[in-house]
């Protein structure tokens, strides 16, 4: 089952430090 996920712009605060400028939200790992 494929569940789609909406990664709006910002400053990707709530994912650090998964999220930084150096590697972006899309291309993290957020499951599996």
């Amino acid at each position: 089952m494929i569940h789609p996920i909406l990664l709006c712009g910002g400053s990707g605060t709530r994912l650090w430090p998964l999220s930084r400028k150096s590697y972006p939200k899309q291309f993290a790992k957020l499951m599996g």
